[in-house]
């Protein structure tokens, strides 16, 4: 059988090749210059635009493309079609696509003020494309929002260690950010004791596991673990995800809606940052002891593939390889959400231009052996039984669990770690994504000036940063409390690979309006496969998978057709149609830009 490792060193090949020659390329082509003054330190506000030194601003910008979505994905594609198709989109797509996305979706927000992709591709095509590319990107937010609460709340009721440890260093980042930017302190011991007292979280999670509610009849609970709640059956939910589930999913909202109107020195920074280390130990360790288990035989477990490497195009579960393939593994390889965090909070705090090809292109980079490492879990671990999100934790913890026993670390300490280091990317993730959404509200409605006193109460509202981080996670709640999630993944999939074409877009407009001798090769090929390919995909499962088997066929699967049914399908149609008509429409408004421009006299950079 072949041997996991080999996973790994397939990855590390292809990534190291991209990071040492192309990013070296990129980083020349848009002319970052380290002595440039970046927007971090030209509109420092102590609130949004804050200088971070590059280790922290690495940990928050890995911390927060880095969710649940790498994970779960990779999982389920291998699953599904077979551990070589997963392998060969993230080893070679990442340094192409994805990693060349994320670092021009920073680079181009560098050179506009770090504002948003959706206000770049204004400057170049006027309000009307800013305003629908703004739209997208906020939809997709609520998305995001909704599906990595969820999966928070699942992982918390599947290793309710992860809820105690996490809260501690919740806890742990609130008091660093105090001693970091508030007394001042010393910066390299601060560190050290505060990570040591994060990894202290993680041995006081598995000793005083947390629960909301009970656990349900096909499950149990840790020794020990303190339930806070009896019942619970009557929330939003419950019925589908499980009370303790459906429990935590508003916590978490709750939580991001606060994280998110903070200033970013108080809890974004300094958790992020700690939280790196226990990502950094997750990811790299696990990536490590598959190396010293397959050479030394130290793990408990063959480190071996158990899936086949091939399925058929149609799969294990009669889905196409295309175009399913490339939107389940929605990050890993390429994400859309990835240049909202870059153009988002990213820029907004890069110290220098330079740290970009580490932070960005680096970064993605990153993500991707976190693809890798979930892949390679699922290939040891096997198939259990569910699909999606609840196919893909147990997995990963549990295989994650027999990796780390390559260095002794007994699987009852290493799976809730590894649960932990899952928690710890979707809990950046969830709470990342409710402030892009509060900038992308903000930048829809601009100033209230209506004349309408009406209209102007809505502008105030909506650029009001607790009434709109409110408004998107109500509408999240809502979405996920139907219990439905099985059905929002694919969508968010297709939602979040469109939106990377059209920061691609934006990418590729920006570098024709700066320079006729610019070529577009390196971000408009990635852009027109991405759009052909989610195109593609959300019109399939929009009608075919949604409208044709189901109001058509009537294939409504054991819940029948409800009318709560029947209407979820009904808005995901819509929504999937209306991200498609306004991608299209986008895309042609950028086609024309560009067409235009390079028959003119070239401009030059917009802030030069």
């Amino acid at each position: 059988m072949v041997q996991a490792l080999w996973l790994v060193v397939a990855t590390l090949i292809t990534f190291s090749l991209g990071y040492l020659g192309y990013s070296r390329y990129l980083v020349q082509f848009v002319e970052l210059d380290e002595d440039r003054e970046t927007p971090a330190h030209k509109y420092e506000d102590g609130q949004e635009y804050v200088p971070a030194k590059k280790p922290v601003l690495l940990g928050h910008h890995y911390s927060s493309i880095a969710g649940g979505a790498p994970i779960v994905g990779p999982i389920t594609a291998g699953v599904v079609w077979g551990w070589v198709p997963a392998l060969l989109w993230i080893a070679i797509g990442n340094p192409l696509l994805g990693s060349v996305h994320d670092f021009v979706s920073l680079s181009g927000s560098l050179r506009h003020e770090g504002k948003s992709i959706g206000y770049i591709i204004g400057e170049y095509v006027g309000d009307r494309g800013k305003n629908m590319l703004l739209w997208f990107a906020f939809l997709t937010i609520i998305l995001v929002v909704a599906v990595f609460a969820l999966v928070v709340g699942i992982v918390f009721d599947a290793y309710p260690q992860a809820a105690t440890a996490s809260l501690v260093y919740i806890l742990l980042a609130l008091v660093f950010g105090v001693y970091l930017y508030q007394l001042d302190l010393p910066f390299i011991a601060g560190t050290i004791a505060f990570v040591a007292a994060v990894f202290g979280g993680v041995y006081i999670g598995i000793q005083y596991p947390l629960a909301l509610f009970p656990a349900g009849p096909d499950a149990a609970y840790p020794a020990g673990t303190i339930v806070l709640f009896s019942g619970g059956a009557a929330l939003p939910g419950a019925s589908a995800l499980g009370a303790n589930t459906a429990g935590w999913v508003p916590v978490i909202l709750i939580y991001a809606a606060i994280a998110a109107v903070l200033p970013v020195w108080t809890l974004l920074q300094p958790r992020d940052f700690l939280s790196s280390f226990l990502l950094y130990a997750g990811v790299g360790g696990a990536l490590l002891a598959i190396i010293v288990g397959t050479l030394f035989g130290t793990s408990s477990e063959p480190l071996t593939i158990s899936l086949e490497p091939y399925y058929g195009f149609m799969g294990t579960a009669g889905l196409p390889l295309f175009p399913l393939l490339f939107v389940t593994i929605a990050c890993g390889t390429i994400s859309g959400f990835h240049s909202l965090v870059s153009s988002g909070t990213t820029a907004k705090q890069l110290n220098k231009e330079t740290d970009a090809r580490v932070i960005g292109y680096g970064g993605m980079l990153g993500e991707g052996l976190l693809a890798t490492l979930a892949l390679a879990t699922v290939s040891i671990a096997g198939v259990t039984a569910g699909s999606g999100v609840g196919r893909a934790l147990p997995n990963f913890a549990s295989g994650g669990g027999v990796i780390l026993t390559s260095f002794g670390i007994p699987p009852s300490f290493g799976a809730p770690f590894m649960a932990l280091v899952l928690v710890s990317f979707l809990l950046t993730s969830t709470d990342t994504a409710v402030r892009l959404g509060r900038y992308m509200a903000e930048e829809i409605v601009g100033t209230p000036d209506a004349d309408s006193v009406i209209v102007r109460q809505a502008q105030e509202a909506g650029s009001n940063r607790y009434y709109n981080a409110i408004i998107q996670v109500v509408l999240a709640y809502l979405l996920v409390s139907s219990g439905t999630w099985s059905d929002l993944w694919p969508l968010f999939g297709g939602a979040n690979q469109l939106l990377a074409a059209l920061a691609l877009l934006t990418a590729t407009v920006w570098l024709a309006n700066w320079d006729d001798n610019k070529q577009l090769i390196s971000t408009g090929v990635p852009m027109a496969l991405m759009t052909a390919i989610t195109v593609v995909a959300l019109l399939y499962l929009a009608l075919y998978q949604n409208f044709y088997q189901k109001f058509v066929l009537g294939n409504w699967g054991e819940g029948g057709a409800t009318i709560a049914a029947q209407a979820s399908v009904a808005v995901q149609i819509v929504i999937a149609l209306v991200l498609v008509g306004l991608a299209l429409s986008l895309a042609r408004i950028g086609y024309d830009n560009i067409k235009s421009v390079r028959r003119e006299p070239s401009a030059a950079p917009a802030d030069d």
